[in-house]
């Protein structure tokens, strides 16, 4: 019977490293497309005592708002989401503000993290931190072997600072830093402006407005000739917490499936699934970006993840979210 009530209490125990579902964890960027899929994650997995704060509550560029903040919570898990993010326009247009508000962000919340004694924090980088020219699929290691992709190096390098910083910090204090590298990401509550989207928002608008209106043809940049990944936000974010629960070094870990799409295939798989029916126009003009960005997912799937929601059944999700929701806002 002791050894019947032992195994008892070992089972109702949580499992190694796992967050304690009364822990108070603040998700930084609760209303963007990652943060919100983290919210969703939390929620549905039990957690209650989640902390969030709008931009507007709460400027985490602000060294001394974030302090305040972090002073009066003192969070014992953290979700570093918050960031600014766009496409290539934007990240060509934008780049003073996406070097300084991603240094100012990650900064603040990495050094007031372990000043105020969070237990683990995890950040979120982008694959897009990986050289342009990078062998494929791109591993972990691949980092800071050669140049960026100019159109996007200044949100990059604040990125990377924001590893390195991590890394630091895991070594310097007690607080156990994570970071993880996502691969494309698309879901319910991506920003669908045409000026700053991301391709996969970006056309799923388009083809939406063409079919809509009857217009004879769509016009997309470059050469449709890149291949890209791309991840539904909510596997993400199950990755984020089975990370979370069982990853504690400070190597970074790339999130994704493994395997691309041209833009021009997936333009046309989501022309399919929206019902247009119109021409593509394909402007050369237009810079296509890196042209491969795939990444080696062997050191998560060697712990033991990997995705469930394939291309196909996201685009559906995300069309029919985006009509049920975007259109009507």
């Amino acid at each position: 019977m002791k050894y019947l009530m032992l195994l008892l209490v070992t089972l109702s125990m949580p499992l190694l490293g796992q967050i304690p579902l009364d822990s108070k964890i603040y998700v930084a960027g609760h209303n963007g497309l990652v943060g919100r899929a983290l919210v969703r994650k939390l929620e549905s997995e039990g957690y209650t005592n989640l902390i969030v704060r709008t931009s507007q509550e709460l400027d985490l560029r602000d060294q001394a708002l974030t302090r305040a903040f972090f002073e009066e919570e003192r969070p014992d898990y953290v979700f570093l989401a918050a960031a600014k993010v766009g496409g290539i326009l934007a990240n060509m247009l934008g780049k003073a503000d996406f070097i300084y508000d991603n240094l100012s962000i990650a900064t603040n919340v990495i050094h007031f993290s372990a000043l105020y004694g969070a237990k683990k924090v995890l950040v979120l980088g982008s694959s897009c931190i990986y050289p342009r020219e990078c062998p494929q699929p791109i591993k972990e290691e691949y980092l800071m072997t050669g140049p960026l992709e100019p159109t996007n190096d200044a949100y990059a390098l604040a990125k990377i600072a924001s590893i390195h910083m991590a890394q630091a910090y895991h070594e310097r204090y007690d607080t156990n830093y994570i970071s993880v590298m996502p691969t494309n990401l698309y879901g319910p509550y991506d920003n669908f402006d045409l000026k700053t989207s991301h391709v996969f928002p970006g056309l799923i608008r388009k083809f939406i407005e063409a079919k809509d209106s009857n217009s004879p043809d769509v016009p997309l940049w470059g050469t449709g000739s890149p291949l890209r990944e791309f991840l539904h936000v909510d596997d993400l974010a199950d990755a984020c917490l089975f990370l979370m629960n069982t990853y504690d070094e400070s190597d970074i870990v790339n999130i994704g499936w493994g395997k691309d799409i041209s833009i021009r295939d997936l333009a046309c798989l989501i022309m399919k699934k929206v019902g247009y029916e119109g021409e593509l126009i394909f402007d050369i003009s237009k810079p296509n970006g890196t042209p491969k960005k795939l990444l080696n997912v062997d050191r998560l799937t060697g712990l033991g993840w990997a995705p469930s929601i394939t291309l196909e059944e996201g685009i559906e999700q995300t069309i029919n979210w985006y009509r049920e929701n975007y259109q009507e806002g």
